[in-house]
């Protein structure tokens, strides 16, 4: 895909998320996530949250294997494609494979999703039932329907406890076996997230793709420790969006008041046709300026059906204009919009401290903006006041479209 320089078309090339910023915090397929938020226009800024751990020894996995062969299973819960295939491998190493095949050919076995059914598919076994949801919240419903005293319900789990099946499943009297075949573990170099969180925190990302609950949390575990959990909530609840593959990953965001952008299927090609199209409802401004519609994006503008780059301290001075279009700002008020400035209290120098560096700042930036927009007359000096966008904030149509 051939990037995008100083001048783009929006449409074709450019994409629904051209000019827009999105984080990534998937570990496995992040590049597949990437590539198709890519080509729909975004910038994407890799910051991966979690790893996949593989048991170091495979002890649990093969005492949980041995536990499924000892005695017939009731019911199999087969969660994910790649989670299955990875413990018929495991098995095979042991010598195990075919007894292990055999014993869930005899099983009522419930696959969670389609690749679930083509991972059982694929070793000649089928599922009895699978959910059209996708969910484990149906799979469970499912089970529950029926006797389950003194059933065995083997669970394959995928990266992190099933408590919330696991328990009811033991609460109705079944033996449950679970599987653990691979585990989420945070990142041993969290920087790249570290330096997401922040650039949430200032508002220079636009949203935060999240494709399982652990990546969730290793990123509020990340910002916790950094003095920043509440203002990244905050960004996330005004402004930055944040999109989830499903309801499980969105969790522990909906608990603390996150609205979250989700498919209607648990899939990545679906949350990125999703995030297409709420992002641009959501970060996006419009506004009449002199005859013409100068449009808003994250770390963009688009003018003249032309998309331009932005430098994070320009778009500041945008926005800020933008927020009261044909009005005077005051170069006091732009000041305190620059970023770069302490997010939180401290000694960083403030306003008062160095007027003068930041009067010249705002001016550096506006002179920037300028160039960026590469059309004169867009943003008005007003003598002795500070400046304005060239628009009539009396006429029809002037403030945002």
């Amino acid at each position: 895909m051939r990037r995008c320089g100083r001048r783009c078309p929006v449409n074709g090339e450019g994409g629904p998320l051209a000019g827009f910023a999105v984080g990534v915090t998937a570990a496995r397929r992040r590049e597949e996530l990437a590539v198709l938020l890519e080509r729909r226009g975004a910038r994407v800024v890799h910051a991966p949250a979690i790893r996949l751990v593989p048991l170091a020894d495979d002890a649990e996995l093969l005492a949980a294997t041995r536990a499924c062969l000892e005695r017939p299973l009731d019911h199999a819960v087969v969660t994910t494609g790649i989670g299955f295939r990875a413990w018929l491998e495991a098995a095979d190493g042991w010598g195990l494979r075919e007894a292990l095949v055999s014993r869930l050919g005899g099983t009522d076995v419930v696959a969670r999703g389609p690749k679930a059914r083509g991972a059982l598919r694929s070793a000649g076994l089928t599922e009895r039932w699978s959910p059209e949801s996708e969910s484990c919240a149906e799979v469970l419903a499912h089970l529950l329907e029926k006797d389950l005293a003194g059933a065995r319900v083997a669970v394959q789990l995928y990266g992190e406890q099933l408590e919330d099946v696991s328990g009811p499943l033991r609460a109705a009297g079944a033996e449950v076996i679970e599987v653990p075949v691979y585990r989420w573990a945070r990142v041993e170099d969290a920087t790249p997230l570290r330096r997401l969180v922040g650039q949430a925190v200032a508002g220079t990302v636009d949203a935060i793709a999240f494709t399982s609950a652990p990546a969730v949390a290793a990123t509020l575990a990340v910002a916790a420790e950094d003095g920043l959990e509440e203002l990244l909530l905050e960004a996330l609840r005004d402004g930055v969006v944040a999109a989830c593959v499903g309801p499980v990953t969105a969790r522990a965001l909906t608990a603390r008041g996150v609205p979250t952008v989700q498919p209607e299927r648990a899939r990545i090609g679906a949350l990125v046709r999703a995030l297409a199209a709420d992002l641009p409802r959501r970060r996006a401004r419009r506004l009449q300026v002199r005859g013409t519609l100068l449009e808003l994006r994250g770390h963009a503008v688009v003018l003249d059906g032309q998309l331009r780059p932005i430098a994070p301290a320009p778009m500041a001075i945008l926005r800020a204009l933008a927020r009261r279009p044909g009005h005077v700002v005051s170069r006091a008020e732009l000041c305190g919009v620059l970023p770069g400035r302490p997010l939180l209290g401290g000694s960083g120098w403030g306003r008062e401290a160095r007027p003068q560096a930041d009067e010249h700042a705002v001016e550096m930036a506006v002179a920037r903006l300028r160039r960026g927009l590469g059309r004169s007359g867009i943003v008005e000096t007003v003598v002795k006041r500070g400046y304005r966008l060239a628009c009539d904030p009396r006429a029809p149509g002037a403030g945002f479209a």
